[in-house]
């Protein structure tokens, strides 16, 4: 399991005050009011950086860091991921998991049989979508419901299915 999650991607910049668009990654971007630490991944290097404020817009998340006070200080951060580490994430309910830790997870049928490797997770409106990468290369959509999911162990990283008939 990953030490830190992704809660956001830094789009663009939002004026000239050294605030920047965030794309939440997460499923809760009230999220953001409470946090007041995160780690930017700038791919080379990773900054802890305080959040000053707050803001929302449409579907992005305004952020304002401190110290960084101009649009000069936050350009060269596009498309930065923003991290907080695992002791800084949400709880989780029973039988809720974060995606980071569920991809790569085995996928087996009730049988025992190997049926592929989870790849992707898709937020939809009624309930995610397990994408399931097969040995042949091809690619299985799997709703992530109880009639199909019927167990999931992260100590094995393994992902029981139930093949729902017409799935496939």
């Amino acid at each position: 399991m990953n030490d830190e999650l992704q809660v956001g991607v830094i789009t663009q910049t939002h004026g000239i005050r050294g605030e920047v668009k965030v794309f939440p990654t997460t499923d809760d971007a009230g999220r953001f009011k409470k946090l007041r630490e995160v780690i930017l991944d700038t791919g080379r290097e990773r900054i802890p950086i305080e959040i000053e404020g707050v803001k929302f817009f449409k579907q992005f998340v305004i952020l304002k860091f401190k110290g960084y006070d101009s649009i000069n200080d936050v350009e060269k951060y596009k498309q930065g991921k923003l991290l907080v580490t695992r002791d800084k994430a949400v709880k989780l309910k029973k039988d809720e998991y974060f995606v980071a830790d569920l991809i790569g997870s085995l996928v087996v049928t009730e049988q025992g049989e190997n049926f592929g490797i989870l790849k992707d997770v898709l937020a939809t409106g009624a309930n995610d979508v397990y994408v399931v990468s097969r040995e042949d290369g091809t690619e299985v959509l799997l709703p992530a419901i109880r009639d199909c999911v019927k167990a999931v162990d992260m100590e094995q990283k393994k992902i029981t299915v139930h093949i729902m008939d017409g799935l496939l």
